[in-house]
């Protein structure tokens, strides 16, 4: 059988990246470079209604070995790896039977602490798998990706073994915020889902930030310089204003578990008009419209002190958390830490500071929870993960699959 870590080395030298400005679907046609990869392999497993759908979604179905009445569940992970870092080129590198010591890598001078990664710590005798340091490696979430195939693999192998009707979800455009834009759910047809996207092994998470974009619009006059005075109302200037007014410990860098916060990430304009780009996060969804009428205050202290300069705001909802689905399933969630606990590991159950396709989805009528796939260092060339993770994950998702059949009405 193909091992999780030789599926992942393949799936990583395709470049999957997405992007963020395209307005196609998927951002890039790339990545149904691996969607067809996958497809295939899942047509050799005997997963014959496999498919590669135009909006770059992978869909299959692992039959039944069972009558009991069981739920059908999916297993998900995304394809597209994120345009923060460079993506194109991967080459990995397994550092074999790990020592806990430093991990240097061969390029741009990247080193791999456990001092900075106390993860590390954890897979002394594993094999570490980094990229050289020119790029991310992709193990986000191609790590996930390997490692239900692997255990769709192996269940194929062993029809013994009793378990529901399965669903496999490969999606695109996960890291730009759109891996569910065109998901079928009917098409799917399944009941719950795991996204298989965490970090440490034995995690699970059934909540995320509930999040809005804002954009904060500065209008100003514009004139001549040379006959600017009193007339001008600068909103570059308004912008700035606005951004010095912003609390260090209101912003990602000044906030920790359950904080929210307020981020800026994009500004562009000119004295005549100028948008401030905005992600607010919070775990707890009211405190959105206090963040946003905090940033309306704000702009209005600032037009106050500039005259001439006005405001206007836009907020969109982006996604909420997926607690608010997944209290009423809780099965969901305790069905993944059985499956733990029978792989051999201690579950803890968390929080993610951000969102995943489990979000959106939980409120599209698919309650879904994130288990961990063993990634670490997301969108950085720093990302690793150890093929002892990367079997666990595995493991539990054999575990996960027999949880549910033993658990339903014969």
């Amino acid at each position: 059988m193909t091992t999780a870590l030789e599926r992942l080395l393949r799936y990583v030298k395709i470049d999957t990246q997405s992007d963020l400005h395209s307005t196609s679907s998927p951002t890039t046609e790339k990545q149904k470079d691996l969607g067809r990869l996958l497809v295939a392999e899942l047509h050799d497993l005997g997963l014959n209604d496999a498919e590669l759908d135009a909006h770059g979604y992978v869909y299959a179905t692992l039959a039944a070995t069972t009558d009991r009445d069981v739920p059908v569940i999916c297993w998900c992970a995304h394809m597209d790896t994120s345009p923060e870092a460079p993506g194109a080129g991967v080459q990995p590198i397994v550092h074999r039977e790990y020592d806990g010591g430093v991990i240097r890598l061969p390029h741009e001078g990247i080193v791999l602490d456990p001092a900075e990664h106390p993860d590390l710590r954890d897979q002394v005798g594993s094999a570490i798998v980094t990229a050289d340091g020119r790029t991310l490696l992709g193990a986000d979430n191609k790590a996930g990706i390997a490692e239900i195939m692997a255990a769709v693999e192996w269940l194929v192998a062993h029809p013994e073994v009793a378990h529901g009707t399965i669903k496999i979800l490969f999606t695109p455009d996960e890291e730009v915020g759109r891996g569910t834009a065109h998901i079928d759910l009917a098409r799917l047809g399944a009941e719950f889902a795991y996204t298989v996207d965490g970090e440490r092994r034995g995690t699970l998470e059934d909540e995320t930030f509930s999040a809005d974009g804002a954009v904060l619009t500065f209008t100003g006059v514009n004139t001549h310089p040379g006959f600017a005075k009193d007339k001008m109302a600068n909103a570059l200037k308004g912008a700035g204003a606005l951004l010095a007014r912003l609390e260090h410990d209101w912003s990602p860098e000044g906030t920790a578990g359950t904080d929210g916060f307020v981020h800026p990430y994009e500004v562009k304009g000119s004295v005549e008009s100028t948008q401030i780009h905005f992600i607010m996060r919070s775990f707890r969804t009211p405190d959105l419209d206090v963040y946003a009428d905090r940033l309306r205050s704000l702009a209005t202290e600032v037009c106050a002190a500039r005259p001439g300069l006005n405001f206007t705001l836009e907020v969109r909802e982006q996604y909420r958390s997926m607690k608010e689905i997944l209290d009423r399933h809780p099965e969901v969630a305790e069905h993944a830490e059985t499956a733990m606990l029978r792989a051999g590991l201690t579950p803890e159950r968390g929080r993610i500071r951000g969102g995943t396709d489990g979000s959106q989805l939980s409120f599209m009528g698919l309650p879904t929870v994130n288990i961990f796939a063993g990634e670490h260092a997301f969108h950085s060339r720093y990302e690793w993960v150890s093929e002892a993770d990367m079997e666990y994950a595995v493991h539990t998702l054999i575990e996960l699959a027999q949880v549910w059949a033993e658990s339903s009405n014969p």
